[in-house]
């Protein structure tokens, strides 16, 4: 096996490894601890265990700090090469961020009207409504 081609493609490979070849995630430990915390699916299943095998044709999903992806499974790695090689492991088919809703730290801070606690004004008509029943 040459260091530009991958193993076969009915290999199968522990779902850490995978991730960390794929330079999806820093390093091995960081994959484990990441799976384990349950961001990962397979074939749209939560994985916990780092130890879960995946083989050719599985899908994952995985949710890192700010971003969605799903992989087609391609093959398993021989080793965290480039760039260039880890593209080989995969098919990613997740959805552009023009697909997905993204807000604007502007929308992120403010609310519908009525929500959250009643303003200084709110309350003291509340309060006058509620001394007018007594």
């Amino acid at each position: 096996m040459s260091e530009k081609t991958q193993p076969s493609s009915g290999s199968r490979q522990r779902i850490d490894k995978w991730l960390f070849f794929t330079r999806m995630i820093k390093s091995r430990s960081l994959a484990q601890a990441h799976v384990q915390s349950g961001h990962v699916r397979i074939n749209g299943e939560r994985v916990n265990l780092p130890s879960h095998q995946i083989k050719t044709g599985d899908r994952i999903e995985l949710s890192l700090d700010r971003r969605e992806f799903v992989l087609i499974v391609k093959s398993g790695g021989a080793r965290r090469g480039p760039f260039e090689e880890a593209r080989l492991l995969y098919d990613d088919i997740s959805p552009s961020a023009q697909d997905r809703k993204q807000l604007t730290p502007y929308e992120q801070a403010t609310r519908d009207t009525g929500a959250g606690r009643p303003t200084k004004k709110e309350r003291r008509a509340i309060d006058r409504l509620m001394s007018d029943d007594d």
